[in-house]
């Protein structure tokens, strides 16, 4: 090889600062990833946590979207911002117990029985616009001032996902005509023709079945009452009213009552329509079990 020293020239990217008027020196040799990860005010966050954060966030407005379709808004679903507010400050406090929280947070918000709640109009875009244009100006703020807060632009973030969210639940709503969860603006009624009609059934089941020599004993185990519409043995085009033990006729069911079904040794299941409130579409309840006159053929596994 020849004496003759190299000169290694690098070119240099000048871009404005967020900070102040100085400029920053990009090498070629430097990452985009990490450019792109120096201009945010949590310099500890490395690229694959905030992928994940970024995934996380990407799916929870992807179900606010899909629960909006069906009429559907969050309600505990709204711890999923603090969890991702908390997972988003965890390298910056270097507190690692606010990793766990957070991730307590998410799932809480995904998993809790009937995370979203259930509306009979179309919600005000008014809240939703508030968040998010207050999560901009937020965001400018943080990204223009010469000393950017963390703390500060955590709360950017929440503000505009928040207002995105609400948004999706205004935008996706059912409206008139559209077929969606609220057929033509109203749902079905809750009466014989709710057995007829596009029914709904919960994620999480808001009643049990205990079977007894009396029949089946309906026990609502949800923390709202329910109105009742009827109840069928399973295979059987039937219908009938849900009765207490005392033989009336109950067209409601409060959190912790109990309704008793007739039937008898041959019956294998119970369908129930049910709904939370009048407003709302026809839930079906599904319960099957080995008839007690074939009691000697189960099998357990």
């Amino acid at each position: 090889m020849s004496d003759t020293p190299f000169i290694l020239l690098q070119t240099a990217v000048q871009l404005p600062a967020p900070s102040s008027g100085a400029t920053v020196e990009l090498l070629a040799g430097v990452p985009l990833s990490a450019a792109l990860l120096a201009l945010t005010p949590i310099t500890e966050i490395t690229l694959p946590f905030a992928l994940a954060l970024g995934l996380i966030a990407l799916y929870w407005l992807l179900r606010v979207a899909r629960e909006a379709r069906l009429g559907y808004l969050p309600r505990v679903a709204w711890w999923a911002l603090p969890g991702l507010a908390l997972l988003l400050l965890t390298p910056t406090l270097d507190v690692p117990a606010l990793f766990g929280i957070g991730a307590a947070a998410l799932l809480l918000a995904e998993f809790w029985p009937l995370p979203y709640r259930r509306v009979a109009t179309r919600p005000s875009p008014a809240w939703p616009l508030v968040g998010l244009l207050g999560g901009v100006a937020l965001m400018a703020a943080v990204l223009n001032a010469p000393d950017p807060q963390p703390l500060a632009f955590v709360a950017a973030v929440g503000a505009l996902l928040a207002g995105a969210a609400g948004l999706l639940g205004v935008v996706l709503y059912p409206g008139r005509g559209t077929g969606g969860a609220v057929a033509a603006g109203r749902p079905s009624p809750l009466n014989f023709q709710a057995r007829w009609h596009r029914t709904v059934t919960p994620e999480w089941p808001d009643l049990s079945v205990t079977l007894s020599e009396r029949g089946a004993h309906l026990k609502n185990i949800s923390r709202r009452p329910l109105l009742l519409a009827g109840w069928s043995p399973a295979g059987i085009n039937a219908w009938y009213r849900v009765r207490g033990p005392d033989g009336r006729v109950l067209a409601e069911l409060r959190a912790g009552q109990e309704a008793l079904l007739p039937m008898n040794g041959r019956d294998s299941g119970v369908r129930v329509w049910y709904g939370p409130d009048p407003s709302s579409d026809p839930h079906l309840f599904r319960a099957d079990w080995t008839p007690t006159a074939r009691a000697d053929q189960r099998v357990l596994n």
